[in-house]
């Protein structure tokens, strides 16, 4: 054996050492679920139902070397407990014992598991969670942020938009200006309102109200939250809001009525914005193959994870469309970061409806109108566990070797 044959075998079993070790230590050893019910201070309207608390399933995945990644998503404002149990009897019970460097194996894994039990709804969001637990796992552990993991597009700050402008009681189109003003005080330069539950009078009053506070140069959101049943409504709604320059108008129908939403996006100028609620890439091609949107609204705690996020958000870059994310502006941020054709990340001020602010031990920063990214490893925070348990239905679950054996008996 020559010298240079010497080096290149110890060369070689150095890196067998390396790729066993990285394996063990990576290995999956427990996951654990709770869900939390928060309620809010004040109940809060939109178009299509009343709000009055909302249950978040949490999860903790852990590996034999001690780190541990967290997921969550919003279970809704009951049962959300359903998600916690998809995680528990179905999905958590496949990882446990497997390398958490294999995301994209146990992804399908996951997912094909799941296909009798639902491709929507509580357990795509289960899937959904623990794909970001193992996302936040794998960047905690060679201590990247999250964002820089996935491949950073940005650093420092993401841009962003206010998100408000909820129905409350006694809560006139005046007041509803001033909130958005004060939003724009904080620098950010758009912000967004609700829409769809009153009349066609009642809501040009709002809408005129929140641009004449804003002023013109303010990108204005409109959410309908599935206001609409109908063509023609939307139509003569949409209408109305057309001189006040939305920047677009958020699901106007049911999510399943891809249709309207291009018939609506073929009679208007304004863009039509949807797909918080979706799931998968397949539904989200056929919504780009109709041009029933110009803005996906992909929500990974939603969608099927980061990892499904990724996909959704190459496939509409073809398309040459937006991805301004749903909700959980803690997750986006990091996601809003790494993708090139994403805009916004959804930024909620106050724990007054996006209450999960409650659950975790940091908030973002604002800066100039955007968000400054974390620089710690992962997601960047961790949940607050007094007040998880605080707001628990149940205690911590953990699904570890035993837990899992028993469930594949």
């Amino acid at each position: 054996m020559t010298e240079l044959d010497s080096r290149r075998g110890s060369a070689d079993a150095r890196a067998q050492a390396v790729n066993e070790e990285s394996e063990d230590v990576a290995k999956i050893e427990s996951v654990s679920v709770c869900t939390a019910r928060v309620p809010l201070d004040v109940p809060t309207s939109f178009a299509t139902r009343q709000v009055l608390a909302r249950d978040y399933a949490l999860v903790r995945v852990r590996t034999e070397d001690g780190v541990e990644g967290i997921g969550f998503c919003y279970g809704g404002s009951s049962a959300g407990a359903l998600v916690a149990h998809a995680v528990r009897d179905l999905l958590a019970p496949l990882l446990i014992g497997q390398d958490s460097l294999g995301v994209e194996r146990l992804w399908e894994k996951m997912y094909q598991e799941a296909l009798l039990q639902g491709r929507a709804g509580a357990v795509i969001r289960a899937l959904s969670i623990l794909d970001t637990a193992i996302w936040d796992r794998n960047a905690r552990a060679v201590r990247l942020p999250l964002y820089q993991y996935l491949g950073a597009y940005r650093s420092g700050t993401v841009p962003a938009y206010a998100s408000g402008g909820y129905y409350l009681p006694g809560k006139t189109p005046q007041m509803l200006g001033a909130e958005l003003a004060g939003y724009v005080a904080m620098g950010f330069k758009a912000v967004k309102m609700k829409v769809g539950l009153l009349g066609e009078r009642e809501e040009e009053e709002r809408i005129r109200a929140a641009r004449e506070a804003i002023g013109p140069d303010i990108l204005l959101m409109l959410d309908a939250n599935n206001a609409w049943k109908d063509l023609p409504t939307a139509q003569r709604f949409v209408r109305r809001y057309e001189p006040y320059d939305p920047y677009w108008i958020e699901e106007p129908f049911s999510p399943d009525d891809l249709d309207n939403h291009r018939r609506l996006a073929q009679s208007t100028p304004v863009p039509v914005a949807t797909g918080e609620i979706e799931a998968g890439r397949w539904r989200f091609k056929q919504m780009l193959e109709m041009e029933a949107a110009s803005i996906l609204q992909t929500d990974a705690a939603v969608c099927g994870g980061i990892s499904e996020f990724r996909r959704i958000a190459a496939t509409a870059a073809s398309y040459g469309v937006k991805m301004c994310p749903h909700w959980f502006h803690d997750l986006h941020i990091h996601l809003v970061a790494a993708t090139p054709n994403a805009d916004f990340v959804e930024f909620f001020p106050d724990s007054q409806v996006l209450n999960f602010r409650r659950l975790v031990d940091r908030q973002l920063a604002i800066k100039e109108g955007g968000l400054i990214l974390h620089e710690g490893p992962g997601l960047g925070f961790g949940f607050d566990m007094e007040a998880v348990k605080s707001f628990a239905l149940e205690p911590w679950h953990r699904i570890g070797a035993e837990g899992a054996a028993r469930a594949r008996a």
